[in-house]
C-alpha cells in the first residue's frame, strides 16, 4: 500500500497499518439482527487528525463509516455524509484509510495484497472482491487466484489479491470485472448459435461429450453450467460444475487457465446444444423458425385494444425467495403495481392483476421494510394465498383468473392476438447469476390438454369457467414463438436503461431442478397469446439485492418493461 506499512503490538496481536494513522481497534458485539444474520462487526479508528470514527461491516452489505467526523479527503465527490457513508462513496484516500483500520493484519505488498481473515461470520469471498477489487462479480476470479482455499472462509486464512486484480483506487490494475464477450450485443438467437459453434462433440470410454474450450476470465461455473445447461439453482450448479471437472480430469475448478478442454455430458446439454441429428435441437429449431415466421400485431403506441393481466408472484405468507436481506414477494409486486400505473396513465390498453395486497391495494412504495402479511388472489370470491408449493391452489388460481379474463376480452369481439400475460419474480439462483431473466413456455412441455381438479378451486366463479385449457401443436408453437419475441422487445428496453441481463442465455423456456425439467404454471396453462414470467433479478447476486432496494430501479423497471410492450406491439 502507498505510504509504507508500520507495526503496532496491542493486547499480543500484531497489527500492520500505513505510517501515520492511529489506530485504535476494538472489536464490537452487537444484537443479532432479525432473520438469524451474524452480527456486524464494529470498529473504532482514528484518522490522521485524531478524530474517532466508527467502521461498520456486515453480512452480505459491505463496509461503511460513520460520516459525521470523516475528513472530507476521505469522501468521493457528492458523497452525503449524512449517516453511514458507504464503502463505493470514499475517495481512494479514504478506501485505504478505512481497509487498514479493520484489517490491521493485511500485508500491502508490491505485487499483491494479502488479506487475512479476522471476521468469517461476516467475510464472504463476494465481500473481499466488492472491497479489495472494486466489484463482488470479481469474486470466481479472485476465487482462482486462490485455488487451495475453501470457498466458506476460516479465520486466519490467507487470500492473495494480486496487482492485476487490485482495484485502481487501491494501487492496483483492474478495472471492474471482465464479463464483455463479442456475442453478448447479439440477439438471442444469434447468440444461441455463437455459443454452439463454440462447441465440437467427441467420445470416450465414458460415453459422448460435448467439447468446450475456456476462455480468458471465464469460469467453470458461470460459462459452462449456466449457459450451456438449463442448471441456474447455486445446488445444481455446483454439483454439476463438480460433475464436469471429474468428467474433464480437472482436480481444481478454480484452478482452470484459458484453453482448457471441458467435456460436457451430453445428457446435461440444453436443446440448443444436442448433438446434430437429435429431436431437442430437432424441436429447438422448429421454435425458431416459427418465430421468423410470426408476424408482429399492430396496437399503436397508446396499446389501443390490447388486454394485459399482471402477476406477481408469491405473497402474504409466501414471501418468496429471500437472500441478502430482501425477500421476493413485496419487491416484485412494487414492480408489477408500478407497471399497472404506467400503463394505465400513458395507454388505453385494459389491464388487470391477478393478485392484491389488501393493506395496501395496488400503490407502489419508496420503502419496503418487512414483508407483507396478507394476500389475495382476485377470483370471485378472493382466494387468500395458500402457500408457494407448485401443488398451492393459489398458484393455479392466477392462470384461471387471467384465463378468464382473457375469454371475456375474446367474447366482447377483441382481437385473441393482443392478449398478454407477464409474471413478475426474483430469483435465488447461482451467486455468478446477475441480471433478468425471461422464462417462456417451451413448446415440448405444455400439454394438450389439462384440468384443474379439487374441491377448493370450485368454490370461485372462475374456476367453474376457466379451470380447463387445450392446445393444438400450432397454439403451442405460436405461444413460444410470440413470448420470444416479447422477451427479446423486453432485454432491449433492459439494454437501452443500462439494466442488467443475465450474461449468457437470458431467454429460457424450462426450467431444470431437483431433478426434473418443467414451465411455470402461470405460464404452462396460459391462454394468452403472448405470456412470460420475469425474473427481475437473482437475490443471492448482492449488485442485484442492492438494485431491487432501490426504488429508482424499481420504477425505471417499470418503465422498461412499459416501453416493451409497446415495441412489441409494433410491426
Amino acid at each position: 500500500m502507498p505510504g509504507g506499512v508500520s507495526l503496532l503490538m496491542s493486547a499480543g496481536v500484531s497489527r500492520f497499518m500505513p505510517a501515520g494513522l492511529n489506530l485504535l481497534l476494538l472489536p464490537a458485539v452487537l444484537a443479532a439482527p432479525a432473520a438469524q444474520e451474524p452480527a456486524p462487526v464494529v470498529a473504532h479508528a482514528r484518522t490522521p487528525e485524531g478524530r474517532e470514527i466508527l467502521l461498520r461491516l456486515q453480512f452480505r452489505k459491505g463496509l461503511s463509516a460513520e460520516g459525521k467526523a470523516l475528513p472530507r479527503a476521505f469522501l468521493a465527490k457528492g458523497a452525503d455524509t449524512g449517516g453511514w457513508v458507504p464503502f463505493e462513496s470514499l475517495s481512494p484516500e479514504g478506501k485505504r484509510w478505512a481497509l487498514a483500520a479493520l484489517f490491521p493484519e493485511d500485508q500491502w505488498r508490491q505485487e499483491e495484497v494479502r488479506h487475512t481473515v479476522r471476521h468469517p461470520e461476516v467475510e464472504s469471498v463476494w465481500t473481499l472482491a466488492a472491497l479489495f477489487t472494486g466489484h463482488g462479480q470479481n469474486y470466481d476470479r479472485l476465487m482462482a487466484e486462490n485455488p487451495d482455499l475453501p470457498e466458506k472462509l476460516r479465520e486466519g486464512d490467507s487470500w492473495r489479491i494480486p496487482r492485476s486484480l487490485l482495484s485502481a483506487d487501491l494501487g492496483g490494475t483492474s478495472r471492474g470485472p471482465d464479463r464483455s464477450q463479442p456475442e453478448d450485443d447479439l440477439d438471442d438467437e444469434a447468440r444461441v448459435a455463437a455459443y454452439r459453434g463454440m462447441l465440437s462433440f467427441g467420445e470416450d470410454a465414458q460415453g459422448r461429450f460435448a467439447a468446450y474450450r475456456m476462455r480468458k476470465g471465464e469460469a467453470l461455473y458461470s460459462s459452462v453450467v449456466l449457459r450451456y445447461t438449463d442448471r441456474v439453482d447455486p445446488r445444481g450448479v455446483n454439483e454439476l460444475a463438480e460433475q464436469i471437472a471429474r468428467r474433464s480430469d480437472i482436480a481444481n475448478v478454480r484452478g482452470i487457465q484459458p484453453g482448457q478442454l471441458i467435456k460436457i455430458p451430453l445428457a446435461v446439454l440444453a436443446d440448443p446444444f444436442q448433438s446434430e441429428g437429435s429431436s431437442e435441437l430437432a424441436e429447438e429449431r422448429q421454435v425458431r423458425a416459427e418465430v421468423r415466421r410470426t408476424v408482429r400485431v399492430e396496437a399503436g403506441p397508446r396499446l389501443k385494444g390490447v388486454r394485459i393481466v399482471l402477476d406477481a408472484g408469491h405473497g402474504g405468507v409466501d414471501p418468496g425467495a429471500r437472500a441478502n436481506g430482501i425477500w421476493e414477494s413485496d419487491f416484485v409486486y412494487d414492480i408489477a403495481m408500478r407497471v399497472r400505473r404506467l400503463l394505465e396513465q400513458e395507454t388505453d390498453a385494459q389491464v388487470s392483476s391477478t393478485i392484491r395486497y389488501p393493506g395496501l391495494g395496488f400503490r407502489s412504495r419508496e420503502e419496503i421494510h418487512a414483508p407483507s402479511r396478507a394476500a389475495e388472489i382476485l377470483t370471485t370470491p378472493p382466494f387468500a394465498v395458500d402457500g408457494e408449493s407448485p401443488s398451492a391452489v393459489n398458484v393455479h388460481l392466477r392462470w384461471v383468473l387471467a384465463n378468464d379474463l382473457f375469454a371475456a376480452f375474446r367474447k366482447a369481439r377483441g382481437d385473441a392476438q393482443k392478449t398478454l400475460f407477464l409474471s413478475f419474480h426474483a430469483d435465488s439462483l447461482h451467486p455468478s447469476a446477475r441480471g433478468s431473466m425471461i422464462y417462456v413456455p417451451g413448446a415440448s412441455l405444455v400439454p394438450s390438454t389439462f384440468a384443474l381438479s379439487g374441491a377448493m378451486p370450485g368454490r370461485v366463479a372462475e374456476a367453474k369457467r376457466s379451470a380447463r385449457v387445450a392446445f393444438t401443436g400450432k397454439e403451442k408453437l405460436q405461444g413460444e414463438a410470440r413470448s420470444r419475441q416479447f422477451s427479446e422487445a423486453l432485454l432491449k428496453a433492459l439494454h437501452k436503461d443500462r439494466i442488467p441481463v443475465h450474461a449468457n442465455r437470458p431467454i429460457r423456456n424450462v426450467i431444470h431442478r431437483g431433478g426434473g425439467k418443467w414451465v411455470p404454471a402461470v405460464i404452462r396453462y396460459s391462454t394468452g397469446a403472448t405470456k412470460a414470467l420475469i425474473e427481475v433479478a437473482n437475490l443471492t447476486n448482492q449488485d442485484d439485492a442492492a438494485n431491487l432496494r432501490d426504488p429508482g430501479f424499481r420504477e425505471r423497471y417499470a418503465a422498461a418493461v412499459v416501453n416493451a410492450v409497446r415495441a412489441y406491439y409494433r410491426k
